[in-house]
């Protein structure tokens, strides 16, 4: 797992019979080994200690612990081979086909199919080494000489000398540091545990009386709660050898210290650098040290900290009370100060990390310091593919309890029947004792309310003595008869209060979650809500702002979920780390599914995973996530990471969370054989269909699938035709991602948004960090409504489609359709001519049925009809208002018609045909067609003396796009020559029409020089029209076209745009299917309406049956066709957007002229900039003849 876009994997097995008898007991797992060529030549890494760098061949010297290798044989019988004074292995680079490749080394991982080889002993003693993905043989690239590469390469018989070395196998180092921030196994000093989220009030009616009792994820109002949000004074240095030492003292003056918003990230807000890396850390590879690496920007700013100190109040109510200083999450690590002295240490960047304070804390105003580094032993597994910022990005706070007081508590369902009818409300809670002495008849007094507020149970526990400084667990269990049932489609929630009352009945502290019953289960290879086998339909989602980097205020959370239910989003994958607490108060609210990630990825190293010195950093991580979380009803899986390797430790920590929580499954995609899921990323359909069928009992999900970066995410469709109709055990997938991440750059308008290498940041990943569903400022796009169309819930079919019957599915869960409004339209030729409502379909989920559309009107000859079917909210939802449409299908009635009128009025003027030099005219009534015969082409069309064709640009061959997608294959633009084979032109008898055929030889000025060959027929008639006919000889395999077509450059003054076929929004062959047909318009403006944040090629429209563009005077052309024909129009070519770089560049290189392409075939977006290339039946085939056809005339 190794290339700069690892997430992408494409999973092969092959298969090699390997005789292992006779060497395997030769080769010693605790000796090292020269791997010699046959001219004694030796593999050295060169002492490289960066990954993907390459191996040659050099001197053999026993001596040098370059050449020095590891034979580890595994238990498939393969073997990895590695060097352990680098842990490195060497690794195929992810490559399994083709006609070979330098293999490289990456971070030694025995579960790296990557790294895994057979070896075979030949009768000389050598042996042969082969990869076991790619069955391609470890050998030198050409001759073996010094200084050679190795490769992976097919059809060859090349074998190795292995001769044990000289050097003693390394012992595992014991690597260790003064500091606390370069120390695996320091993590939390004098944090308190993890507990469940929760703040306490004084009193039921406080609790109650709150605004936050019924939306918790706003800010509370408790009088034991104190915010200590705000401004903070600040100081901040590139060194940790620069930072104050005693800042926190009360004497330090901090005068001239500026004040920084808390919580935020430094970065944002004019402090060093934001970096976007993906895979790479931003420092050198040597955990767990933080050190400069050349090039670098820490090279400079090596380990930046930011010190923090403000004052704060304690009132009076707080006095003879616990008091603890909470933080929900701080990057990387940090040390904090209570007036003046030290109370303790922390890391988890998005663990909350809580310090009980009462012991420092004085009456009156307080201070507290806090210093952040922004790099510690931690970052080596917060190595997440994202913008690294640093500081306070989330909630700080204080809050009191009295000395005895719930420390922790657990809320959870058990149903007692199938038909969950009945259910058992578990609780558990833990008592803490902080009192001096030993506290009597107190009590717990547990009730639940319903939505209303109305109590459905209430139990009083017993306390009858908790000694001081102790902690007691006590359970209980109350039965609830026909409890509401918690889902996303219907996420109904309880009220949970637990009161403590000590021994005179008074009412000493009272806390609250909301709390869902519902039911998951594994069962048939699939998990299964409430008993209903549920597809998830997901997201990942990173925390992200534009202005504020990771610190994402509520407000945008809210409108995340918002739009993930208006778009049919029912999953969410807190990719890769828990999410601020208050979000997952959002998500039990609205309804979302949510697979939990730990804070783990040490995506840089993945031989970390493997080292049992930071298992407890790993555990610790995974604990606090489950303690804080264990009480919300959408939290459905636990995920363990991500992109860490398949090290032990990942099963370890599957196992301490199925202890802590045996009701959820356990996730993570690379050790798959540890957790109750089967995971993958990015497989292409096939591999996804083989994976799914082969054999395993286990459900089956897609963590990261279709890649939405840019313009992107082709055959979401197809994706899930296959998840939803025809898998054995696939239970659904996340998108990667949500939104994309570029950010704001200080100084610079807020519209404009940055990617990696803007900041001057490295290492940087440029624009991979925007793979966005929607944008920063979480605009609508193309790419979030094709979700919407696919994801949706109400499946729609013809059955009788000419009589009005269709077939409609409901593949909701828990819900009845009979909660939706259903309408439809009918549309002739692109325009409404009847609509109307159906009666309420009353439809239990998961049934079909037959459905009348009642239209009246006549279905005729020669025109061309749809019925859109729309289902929309019957009544106001939390996320919608009613009338809002969440599901609706487009079927035609009838095959398409001719749209082309073929017929041509005999004009009283003939045409006349004047040739001159170089230009040949078609003259006509009213209007001049030329060609420059020597070019080849049309380069004038007008129309009552109004030219059409902007300086001459006429018809020519269009070859080029470029989207992030197309990374499989070369993306430059090239200039193109054309040599013309003929140019023949023929007058019909009666003057009334010109034939004219332009055979053409282009040759693109590429590194094949690729040729396509076309010709283009005219056909001018005395009315005016012009048809062309084109036919294109696509190029060989192997030399990649996106589209075939012609382009021509209009004049300025068309600036509206109407057309009938595919919208309103930009659509593809392989993302069309929320594009539904119809007549549209808007200004060519309107067309790049997309902005994607790297620019690239946008615009385009399928199924074009007519298309024109006028002028203000309504003057303009009409472009027709009967064939499959799709354009865009711009102002704007395809080679100077992709040199643009941004979207806010875009105006710089704006032209006032009229790109019009029009495409006989546009590749589909596909999905290859981190997975499968385009289907097949998507692409521009090759070595083919492709035609199409179109007629030319001016607008009436």
């Amino acid at each position: 797992m190794n290339n700069k876009f690892l997430k992408c994997i494409t999973y092969y097995t092959v298969l090699f019979i390997c005789s292992h008898s006779g060497f395997s007991q030769e080769l010693r797992p605790n000796k090292l080994y020269s791997i010699i060529s046959s001219n004694e030549l030796a593999i050295s890494n060169q002492n490289s200690t960066k990954n993907e760098s390459f191996l040659f061949l050099e001197k053999l010297n026993p001596n040098h612990k370059n050449q020095a290798w590891q034979l580890t044989k595994l238990d498939n019988g393969f073997y990895t081979i590695s060097n352990p004074f680098y842990t490195k292995g060497i690794d195929n680079f992810n490559i399994v086909d083709g006609s070979g490749n330098a293999v490289i080394q990456w971070d030694a991982n025995k579960g790296n199919a990557n790294q895994q080889w057979a070896l075979k002993k030949l009768p000389s003693g050598a042996y042969q080494i082969t990869q076991k993905n790619s069955g391609m043989l470890l050998a030198v690239k050409g001759d073996s000489k010094s200084g050679a590469e190795i490769w992976q390469l097919p059809n060859t018989e090349h074998s190795w000398q292995l001769k044990v070395s000289k050097l003693k196998m390394p012992k595992e180092s014991e690597k260790q540091s003064k500091n606390e921030w370069e120390n695996e196994s320091i993590f939390a000093i004098n944090k308190e545990p993890g507990h469940a989220t929760y703040v306490p009030y004084p009193s039921i009616e406080s609790l109650i009386g709150d605004e936050n009792f019924d939306k918790p994820w706003l800010e509370n109002s408790s009088s034991l709660y104190q915010s200590l949000n705000g401004k903070w004074k600040f100081n901040w240095v590139k060194q940790v050898s620069e930072r104050p030492q005693d800042f926190y003292k009360s004497n330090f003056n901090d005068h001239n210290w500026k004040e920084i918003t808390v919580p935020g990230c430094w970065e944002m807000q004019g402090y060093g650098t934001p970096i976007y890396t993906n895979i790479t850390y931003p420092f050198k590879n040597n955990p767990p040290f933080i050190e400069a690496q050349e090039g670098y920007t820490n090279e400079t700013e090596t380990n930046p900290v930011g010190s923090y100190k403000r004052t704060f109040n304690i009132p009076e109510n707080w006095d003879n009370k616990e008091i603890f200083v909470h933080f929900d999450g701080v990057y990387s690590g940090f040390f904090i100060w209570i007036n003046g002295k030290k109370v303790g240490y922390s890391q988890g960047a998005n663990n909350v990390s809580e310090f009980n304070i009462t012991n420092f804390i004085k009456k009156g105003e307080n201070s507290i310091a806090v210093q952040v580094f922004r790099w510690t032993d931690g970052s080596y597994i917060e190595d997440q593919d994202m913008f690294r910022m640093s500081g306070i990005h989330k909630d700080v706070y204080v809050f009191a309890t009295p000395k005895m007081h719930i420390r922790d508590f657990l809320v959870q369902s058990e149903f007692l029947n199938d038909d969950l009818d009945k259910a058992s409300l578990s609780t558990q809670f833990w008592l803490k004792n902080n009192e001096k002495k030993t506290i009597h008849n107190a009590s717990v007094h547990i009730q639940l309310l319903d939505k209303n507020g109305i109590k459905v149970l209430k139990k009083v526990v017993p306390i009858s003595a908790l000694k001081k400084g102790k902690e007691i667990q006590l359970n209980t269990d109350i039965t609830i008869e026909n409890p509401v049932l918690w889902s996303a489609e219907n996420p109904y929630l309880y009220t949970a209060i637990l009161t403590l009352k000590n021994g005179r009945k008074e009412t000493t502290e009272v806390i609250a979650t909301k709390f869902g019953f519902r039911k998951i289960e594994i069962k048939n290879n699939r998990v299964y809500i409430n008993n209903e086998q549920v597809f998830f339909k997901g997201v990942n989602r990173h925390e992200t702002h534009p202005e504020f980097g990771r610190t994402v205020p509520v407000e945008t959370i809210e409108q995340d979920v918002v739009m993930m239910k208006r778009y049919n989003i029912n999953t969410v994958r807190t990719s890769h780390y828990p999410n601020q607490p208050k979000t997952y108060a959002l998500f039990d609210y609205y309804g979302l599914y949510i697979m939990d990630e730990a804070d783990i990825e040490n995506h840089g190293n993945h031989s970390i995973s493997d080292k049992k010195s930071w298992l407890p950093a790993y555990a610790d991580r995974v604990e606090r996530m489950i303690q804080r979380d264990k009480n919300h009803a959408s939290v459905i899986f636990w995920s363990m990471g991500n992109e860490g390797g398949n090290g032990q430790n990942f099963h370890e920590i599957a196992n301490l969370a199925r202890t802590l929580d045996p009701t959820r499954p356990v996730h993570y995609e690379a050790k798959n054989e540890s957790m109750d899921l089967d995971s993958q990323m990015y497989p292409s359909l096939v591999n996804m269909e083989r994976f799914d069928k082969n054999g395993a009992q286990k459900p089956y999900f897609l963590c990261e699938y279709a890649h939405a970066m840019g313009n992107a995410m082709g055959n979401l469709a197809e994706y899930w035709d296959y998840i939803e109709n025809d898998s054995e055990r696939m239970i659904g997938g996340c998108i990667w991602d949500w939104v994309d991440q570029a950010v704001t750059k200080s100084g610079r308008p807020k519209s404009e948004y940055y990617d990696g290498g803007d900041f001057g940041d490295a290492p940087n990943d440029n624009d991979f960090c925007n793979n966005g569903l929607t944008t920063p400022d979480r605009r609508e796009t193309a790419k979030l409504l094709e979700v919407k169309k696919v994801y949706q819930y109400i499946k729609i079919k013809p059955s009788d489609i000419e009589k009005g019957v269709i077939e409609v599915e409901n593949k909701y869960d828990f819900t009845n359709l009979n909660q939706f409004i259903t309408s439809w339209k009918l549309l002739e030729n692109g325009i409404v001519i009847e609509d109307g409502n159906v009666t309420s379909l009353a439809l239990a989920p998961n049934e079909k049925t037959l459905l009348l559309i009642p239209f009246k009107s006549e279905i005729k000859k020669g025109k061309e009809y749809f019925i859109n079917i729309y289902f929309s909210l019957a009544t106001d939802e939390k996320w919608a208002d009613k009338g809002y449409v969440i599901a609706q299908e487009q079927l035609a009635v009838n095959d398409r018609p001719s749209f082309v009128d073929n017929s041509s009025s005999v004009s009283k003027r003939p045409l006349l045909v004047v040739e001159k030099n170089d230009i040949l005219e078609v003259l006509g009534q009213d209007f001049k067609i030329g060609f420059d015969t020597q070019k080849g082409i049309l380069n004038s069309l007008a129309y009552k003396q109004q030219e059409y064709i902007y300086q001459n640009k006429g018809f020519q061959l269009n070859w080029y796009r470029s989207i992030n997608n197309d990374t499989y294959a070369d993306q430059n633009y090239y200039k193109t020559s054309y040599a013309i084979k003929s140019f023949e032109s023929e007058f019909s008898e009666d003057k009334q029409q010109v034939s004219i055929v332009i055979k053409t030889i282009a040759t693109i000025n590429n590194e094949k020089k690729t040729q396509i060959p076309f010709s283009v027929s005219y056909k001018i008639n005395a009315d005016g029209k012009v048809t062309m006919k084109t036919l294109f000889e696509s190029p060989q395999k192997g030399e990649v076209l996106h589209r075939m077509g012609l382009q021509v450059q209009l004049d300025p003054n068309l600036k509206q745009v109407s057309w009938y076929g595919r919208g309103p929004f930009e659509n593809y062959r392989d993302r069309k299917t929320a594009a539904f047909f119809g007549i549209y318009e808007g200004s060519v403006n309107d067309m790049a309406h997309e902005d994607y944040l790297r620019a690239q090629s946008m615009g385009n429209r399928e199924a074009i049956r007519w298309l024109s563009l006028s002028n203000d005077d309504g003057k303009g052309l009409k472009i027709t066709s009967n064939d499959q024909l799709s354009f865009t129009a711009l102002h704007y070519a395809d080679e100077d957007l992709w040199k643009a770089m941004h979207n806010f560049a875009i105006p710089s290189i704006k032209k006032p002229q009229v790109f019009l392409s029009l495409d006989a075939f546009q590749e589909g977006v596909g999905n290859a900039s981190c997975g499968p290339i385009t289907l097949e039946k998507y692409c521009v085939p090759y070595n083919t003849n492709m035609e199409y056809e179109f007629t030319i005339e001016p607008l009436k």
